[in-house]
């Protein structure tokens, strides 16, 4: 096993890397991302997956072997966030563990096509009142201390599921050196306001049709609910290190005029208002995004841009000076090819998405079953990137600089609910209240905020 010394020097060096492709330079080498699922890690050390759903910790073996055995700049397991306590406590229909223990999310939705004016006119309202309790049946029912407690407790086991990965990860990261990340406080996780609504809101085949029969409410819904997706991924500690993630799902069925109207401006908006706050947004662009990468370049600079489908070459000619690229990696060729195939389809994309900077390695799509890859090709290929996705001119300028004075956004209307409290409400309710526990109440309030709102992604 390595010294600390060289443990400390190792991490020290993936820190570089990762910050110099954030900060527009050109790294030492490409940085090596590649992580898998619980469920994947659990298959990988022949343990029961719903045995570590319900407890992460006895997967600590399998990780501390994969940690050995796959080379990744970053910690490449014991992370998730959809863990079955949170859900099955507030009797989930939205997120639900089967019976092979994978966490799977159908087709449901929350709101009726006819009550698009309510969230227009009461975006939080309606999600609390409405789709909150539709998608949660332990918060619709008829006892309110029974909700109670079953909110409390789902926030319990979110808070302590969330802990115990981290500490995991954290765990493996001292241990092995890997990239620990942007500063604490400085990554969130949201989604574009179409597809808030689309995803738990109005379901995918609704929204399908919402866009034929009713799309200026569509459109107003959207800017309904941009200041919630907003706040909800606003991170509390600015980084030019840290990350907001945004699965991007919906673009890809739609038409491009009906993207061009009724989806790009509130999305272009939401990364711009991100920018000018000194805020850098991770994309992961679900399907082929090719027509839309116009549109895309005109994101705010240093978006990080994770593709599925398409054509490197044009990708990288289009996004790769004014972008960060990565993906696009087909993770079935790890089980159709052999390993030197998988190696020689490595050193094809490299060739084309190193150059220039800008560049990370990972895949298309995270690993979520070992049923997926052929473990020895994984193994192979990020050994392949590390070895030899090496630059001749680290440290020169990788194309464009981020500038948040770039981006001014015009403000939104503000959260307005009774279920969402100003400090005068927090004074009306208690006059007694001390001045003193202004910033601690507020400060619960959005974790409260950050729970039901997170529920809903």
């Amino acid at each position: 096993m390595s010294s600390n010394k060289e443990v400390k020097e190792l991490q020290q060096e993936r820190t570089d890397i990762f910050h110099d492709v954030y900060d527009n330079k050109i790294p030492k080498r490409v940085p090596v991302n590649l992580t898998i699922g619980i469920e994947a890690l659990a298959q990988y050390g022949n343990i029961d997956i719903i045995s570590a759903q319900w407890d992460i910790s006895i997967l600590e073996d399998a990780l501390d072997q994969l940690c050995q055995e796959l080379y990744s700049d970053v910690c490449p397991g014991g992370g998730s966030i959809r863990f079955p306590s949170y859900y099955d406590l507030l009797n989930s229909q939205s997120f639900m563990m089967g019976s092979d223990g994978f966490m799977q999310h159908p087709e449901v939705h929350g709101m009726l096509p006819e009550e698009y004016d309510d969230l227009i006119e009461n975006p939080y309202d309606t999600l609390i009142e409405k789709v909150v309790p539709r998608q949660y049946k332990a918060l619709s029912a008829k006892e309110p201390f029974n909700v109670a407690i079953s909110l409390a407790q789902s926030i319990i086991a979110f808070n302590e599921e969330m802990g115990r990965s981290a500490a995991l990860k954290g765990k493996m990261t001292e241990k092995y050196g890997y990239y620990p990340g942007g500063p604490a406080g400085s990554g969130g996780f949201t989604e574009a306001p179409l597809d808030f609504i689309a995803d738990q809101l109005r379901g995918f085949k609704g929204m399908s049709m919402d866009l034929r029969r009713i799309p200026e409410k569509v459109a107003e819904a959207c800017e309904a609910v941009y200041p919630i997706v907003l706040k909800k991924g606003m991170p509390t500690n600015t980084s030019n290190y840290g990350l907001v993630g945004m699965p991007l799902h919906m673009p890809t069925f739609m038409r491009e005029k009906d993207f061009e109207k009724y989806y790009w401006p509130t999305f272009k908006r939401l990364l711009e208002e991100y920018a000018s706050h000194g805020v850098h947004v991770s994309l992961f662009c679900e399907d082929d995004w090719t027509r839309y990468l116009d549109y895309l370049y005109d994101l705010p600079t240093d978006t990080e841009i994770r593709f599925e489908y398409g054509d490197p070459k044009l990708f990288k000619e289009k996004l790769g000076k004014k972008h960060i690229i990565t993906g696009l990696y087909p993770l079935t060729y790890l089980n159709t090819h052999t390993k030197q195939e998988c190696v020689d389809k490595a050193k094809e994309y490299i060739d084309i998405l190193a150059p220039g900077g800008k560049y990370f390695f990972t895949f298309d799509k995270a690993v979520v079953s070992m049923q997926e890859i052929n473990i020895e090709n994984f193994f192979a290929v990020a050994e392949y990137v590390k070895n030899h996705a090496v630059y001749s001119n680290p440290g020169e300028v990788a194309g464009m600089k981020f500038n948040k004075e770039d981006y001014k956004v015009s403000p939104s209307r503000e959260i307005s609910s009774k279920y969402f409290k100003t400090w005068d409400d927090f004074k009306e309710m208690n006059p007694r209240i001390s001045d003193k526990g202004q910033n601690r109440l507020l400060e619960l309030e959005d974790r409260l905020f950050n729970h039901l709102t997170y529920l809903l992604l």
